[in-house]
């Protein structure tokens, strides 16, 4: 158990003063935040807002599209 607690205590100790892994780390934290904001802008469903628009000018366009061909 003893030997446990030390590698622990000397893997917190090289990741505090290891600076490329926090950058990594505040990597991770900017996906994240795209991640939310895109979520939150588009929601889960395309019921509402963006998506919901997207979704419209999609179905416009391809009833455009198949309707210049077809003709």
């Amino acid at each position: 158990m003893l030997k446990l607690y030390i590698q622990t205590t000397e893997a917190f100790k090289r990741l505090r003063s290891d600076t490329a892994g926090v950058v990594s780390f505040e990597y991770v934290i900017v996906a994240a935040c795209i991640v939310a904001a895109v979520s939150a802008a588009f929601g889960t469903t395309a019921q509402t807002g963006i998506g919901k628009v997207l979704s419209d000018s999609i179905t416009t366009i391809s009833t455009k599209v198949s309707t210049a061909v077809g003709a």
